[in-house]
């Protein structure tokens, strides 16, 4: 369900651009911020399986909370990384809402069109 969710999140942001009603950079960059999460997923779950030094749990959470949120997602499921710990979950989805929550703001408010 969580990669639905993520799916159909970007499916919107593709629509909205389509439809001007968000900057095509705004989906670029959600995109490229998905990617690099993701990414840092993935050398966190490298270096966890090695025992080597470990991404911040913070700086993972603030990559989702600027943008990065369907590329964890996807992390989370493709690769079971900080997927269980209950701690952490609940700190991402507070970082998705609060995500989501600031992107309906910017559209609502035309910030988004003057930001780019």
């Amino acid at each position: 369900m969580p990669l639905l969710l993520a799916l159909v999140f970007l499916a919107m942001l593709i629509g909205a651009a389509w439809w001007h009603m968000l900057p095509l950079a705004i989906v670029g960059l959600y995109l490229l911020l998905s990617l690099c999460t993701f990414i840092a997923y993935a050398f966190d779950k490298s270096a966890a399986r090695k025992g080597r030094w470990r991404t911040k749990e913070s700086t993972l959470h603030l990559m989702s909370l600027l943008g990065g949120w369907p590329g964890a997602l996807f992390a989370q499921h493709l690769l079971r990384h900080k997927s269980v710990k209950a701690a952490f979950r609940q700190l991402f989805w507070l970082t998705v809402v609060t995500n989501l929550a600031l992107l309906g703001y910017g559209i609502q408010t035309g910030f988004m069109d003057r930001l780019i």
